[in-house]
């Protein structure tokens, strides 16, 4: 039926020109493009937004609505907007909307709020020069910056969207479902969990950027794994996200499709809620068993990391130790610690629950690869130490509704990805392992609420550090601290599965980021 439906959909877009039908297994929701810092979500998006700086196929940072920027000093950037651009209404991109964009994207309800330093300063110094004023040097300062999509002032004061969207908010208003962009497409329709189709928009000023033939684009969810690989076989879709690793030969076999395989910069682990004073979900009442650090060591000796690759993700995930791919930074010194469920029963022991505990586990089934079976899989092999793990396995706009502030962290034990979107371990350490207060203050993706002064002093160093040596070592001091603490149990490095049908040539960056605008249909 879902196939059916998608070919009826998309019969009229064909005889007008070139359409990509695409399928992802979860949803895409509000549009506004400071709601939710998840990979998915910000790759659609970017297709109709820009920052002031993009990546190029390679990932190498390029000038994107700032065709040059210099440090005038340590603490003082300037950036030169680029002239004769518009948003897709029309409307004129200058120095005004960058300012309302750095206001707006750490306003409240934003989600993407450590993209830009919460007490930097912002100037217009004309319609195309911006100056940045810091506290303190900031190195990185602009690495995460072509995913904070500049937005139209005076859109969004028209359309009542001057404040960012919360992800718990499940009423925000029309504006939400309305975008606005200097990128290549537009957004034509948007029905939230049903269909999104962009169009190819005229006068884009980067048309020397981009190589796709493409004149619009079918997005439509399909959670079923199943019916997401028939649709693809059948030929309604040409692309989908992701191949369940179990049916990757099956498409490779297909004459008319293949997979597209390969490593994502993306970890995969689990977070214990060290914050609270009890655990809601838990039967030990008046103390919380995660503040031990036994038990999280317990917890992370009781999975078989090497058995989740091998049975789950079918050789498609690479064990890591660190919160981090290895492409990105590794350490041969920081191990993994090794499986050793006896090991783990002894840790209990130790920390007073010799005969286990029970708890609840948060994961999304929409997500990641294979999430929700991950989650099965740790939740039995915990069950051999005597943990009863009750899962609550749902789709991600529920779960991250749920898990991150705007839910107010409800979560005990959580399954979560992260790929940080600098590229550098700051980002890791800022976002998911600094001290954080109830609010999101601090670590904002810190579900467990781990906390360690050092981390948070390593941190503060780490990001005005110049020195790459002395950098270097900072960064391999900060996780050998998260290492030793077992401030969460890192999984694996999550592996790339796309889709797609042969007459389709597409890039596929290692970020999983799904860009149309390097897409064609032959």
């Amino acid at each position: 039926m879902v196939a059916g439906a998608l070919a009826a959909a998309t019969l009229g877009a064909h005889a007008e020109g070139k359409t990509l039908r695409f399928a992802f297994q979860g949803t895409l929701n509000a549009l506004d493009p400071y709601s939710l810092n998840e990979t998915f979500t910000l790759g659609m998006l970017g297709n109709v937004y820009e920052g002031l700086t993009k990546r190029d196929k390679d990932l190498k940072i390029i000038p994107g609505l700032a065709e040059s920027w210099e440090t005038i000093d340590p603490l003082h950037w300037r950036f030169h907007l680029r002239k004769n651009v518009t948003f897709s209404n029309g409307d004129a991109f200058n120095a005004d909307d960058v300012l309302f964009s750095a206001e707006r994207v750490r306003a409240d309800g934003s989600d993407l709020k450590t993209r830009i330093p919460a007490d930097s300063e912002w100037k217009k110094v004309d319609d195309y020069t911006v100056d940045v004023t810091l506290k303190t040097p900031n190195p990185i300062l602009f690495a995460e910056w072509d995913t904070w999509y500049i937005m139209d002032k005076e859109w969004a004061e028209k359309e009542g969207a001057t404040k960012p969207v919360s992800a718990k908010d499940t009423n925000p208003g029309p504006a939400a479902y309305k975008a606005n962009g200097t990128g290549p497409f537009t957004i034509e329709s948007h029905e939230p969990g049903v269909k999104t189709v962009f169009k190819r928009r005229d006068g884009y000023w980067g048309e020397k950027l981009i190589d796709t033939n493409l004149d619009s684009v079918v997005f439509t969810p399909i959670a079923s794994d199943s019916t997401r690989v028939a649709a693809l076989l059948s030929g309604d879709v040409d692309l989908i996200e992701p191949v369940p690793v179990q049916d990757i030969d099956r498409v490779n076999k297909d004459p008319n499709t293949e997979a597209l395989t390969g490593p994502e910069l993306r970890a995969i682990f689990l977070n214990m809620n060290q914050i609270r004073d009890e655990l809601p979900t838990s039967n030990i009442k008046g103390k919380n068993p995660f503040k031990d650090p036994n038990v999280r060591k317990a917890f992370y000796q009781a999975i078989d990391i090497e058995a989740i690759d091998k049975r789950v993700m079918r050789g498609l995930a690479t064990p890591i130790p660190l919160l981090i791919a290895p492409q990105l930074y590794s350490a041969p010194d920081l191990k993994r610690w090794p499986y050793d469920p006896e090991a783990a029963k002894k840790l209990l022991t130790d920390a007073g629950y010799p005969d286990g505990f029970t708890v609840g586990m948060d994961c999304p089934n929409d997500r990641y690869v294979n999430d929700e079976q991950i989650c099965q899989a740790v939740v039995s092999m915990l069950a051999k130490i005597g943990v009863k793990v009750n899962l609550n396995a749902q789709p991600k706009a529920k779960y991250f509704a749920k898990v991150l502030a705007p839910g107010g962290y409800d979560n005990d034990f959580s399954l979560l990805g992260w790929t940080p979107s600098s590229f550098d371990s700051w980002n890791v350490f800022v976002s998911l392992a600094t001290c954080r207060d109830a609010t999101g203050k601090g670590g904002p993706f810190n579900l467990g609420g781990y906390c360690n002064p050092k981390v948070d002093e390593l941190a503060k160093q780490i990001v005005v550090e110049t020195d790459v040596d002395k950098r270097n070592q900072m960064i391999h001091d900060a996780y050998k601290i998260l290492l030793d603490d077992t401030s969460h149990i890192p999984l694996h490095q999550q592996s790339l599965a796309w889709g797609k049908r042969k007459n389709l040539d597409i890039v596929q960056r290692s970020d999983d980021q799904v860009l149309f605008y390097w897409a064609k249909l032959n």
